[in-house]
């Protein structure tokens, strides 16, 4: 099993529109995907008109069983959606509360990564959408994962952003003893403006062969996308974006088989 945690410490970067565009596109070559929500907000959640506050089983209700967790209780919060191969582990406003219940109880940094385990003959694929918070939720998806992919909108302050990423990803692989590969994905970028630019240029001088070689573009058939709780790949499969995530996703393929 594959784990990808798709993560930032800036809101608004494109981590969800990542995660469902790669998830959907994995989902279409007939991979088995989960997308797990840690993130409060729960936007991927309603990306597929599931309501994690109906009383369903969420994600949260995973911490409430703490280190005992067992697959009966895993596979009772998984929700399959109307596209073939794609699941969704979804999230509920109280994974807000984690850090002040949850925080001093040993252990619990750990959780994701044993539902990782129990998942391991029923998924190829899972994503991880992080909150941009530095707390139990995300030490828990970077801890279960193998790769942290990285979106950063290319535009100044958000390359300010990820220099805090960066830290806390060295503070966790130390504390935690992890080795992750890192991809970081420029996105929302504007080839009309000399700011775009001059951030992706920024982007490749100081992380070098960290950054992935191509950029997300603006597309509004992204928002389109989302209007229509579809993975862009199998709304608009011609458009900028669905073409730029398609490249993404391939060398992310291709740098899985030979790591």
């Amino acid at each position: 099993m594959i784990v990808w945690a798709i993560a930032n410490q800036k809101g608004g970067v494109g981590k969800t529109t990542t995660t469902v565009s790669l998830g959907g596109m994995l989902a279409e070559k007939g991979k088995r995907v989960l997308l797990i929500d840690t993130d409060p907000h729960a936007s991927l959640t309603y990306y597929f008109d599931i309501d994690g506050e109906d009383g369903s089983a969420t994600l949260y209700d995973l911490f409430m069983h703490g280190k005992e967790v067992d697959k009966e209780q895993v596979t009772k919060v998984i929700q399959s959606t109307r596209f073939e191969n794609l699941s969704v582990m979804p999230a509920s406003m109280a994974l807000a509360t984690l850090d002040r219940k949850l925080g001093p109880q040993s252990g619990m940094g750990l959780l994701l990564r044993r539902v990782r385990k129990l998942l391991e003959d029923d998924f190829d694929f899972i994503l991880i959408d992080v909150p941009p918070v530095l707390g139990v939720l995300m030490i828990n998806a970077l801890a279960a994962a193998n790769r942290v992919i990285v979106p950063v909108q290319t535009e100044f302050l958000a390359l300010k952003g990820l220099d805090r990423m960066m830290g806390t990803l060295d503070m966790v692989q130390d504390s935690k003893g992890l080795t992750h590969d890192i991809t970081i994905v420029p996105t929302m970028y504007d080839r009309r403006t000399k700011a775009s630019l001059e951030a992706y240029q920024e982007l490749r001088r100081k992380h070098g062969k960290l950054v992935w070689n191509g950029m997300i573009p603006i597309d509004t058939k992204f928002r389109d996308a989302s209007t229509a709780q579809t993975p862009i790949s199998m709304y608009a499969k011609g458009s900028r974006g669905a073409f730029a995530y398609k490249g993404l996703l391939q060398v992310l393929l291709s740098q899985e088989v030979s790591a």
